[in-house]
């Protein structure tokens, strides 16, 4: 099983950017599908997920309206758009997936429960 992310790099406030992550090692059904950041001596934050009960999407209140979380089962990717770039935006960004649990529909910052992970990209915004 492996989760590993593309399209981090340096960005500018006010501009877009477009994260993905591939997986492979499983089937893409039921699964929960999420997006996580961290800074340095900051908590991960939970950015986006998507639940594969509904589908249902959810955001972080810092990125609500500005980025878009969709999915690609066919290619087994999904994808973080980000738009309106800010510096506060900055940060290590991990894609995480969890099979038949409940994880998205309780939220978007519930990271513990995911169990496999990407390495990471990451995410710079100049001022």
């Amino acid at each position: 099983v492996q989760l590993v992310e593309s399209g981090g790099g340096l960005g500018q406030t006010g501009g877009s950017m477009k994260l993905s992550c591939t997986t492979s090692g499983f089937s893409f059904d039921d699964l929960d599908i999420a997006w996580f950041r961290q800074v340095p001596a900051k908590d991960r934050e939970g950015v986006a997920c998507i639940s594969h009960m509904d589908g249902r999407r959810n955001y972080g209140d810092s990125v609500r309206g500005r980025f878009i979380m969709s999915s690609d089962k066919e290619k087994k990717m999904f994808y973080l758009q980000m738009n309106s770039l800010k510096p506060d935006d900055k940060g290590k960004y991990y894609c995480a997936a969890v099979k038949s649990r409940v994880a998205c529909e309780l939220g978007v910052d519930f990271g513990n429960e995911y169990y496999y992970w990407g390495q990471g990209t990451q995410v710079t915004v100049s001022s």
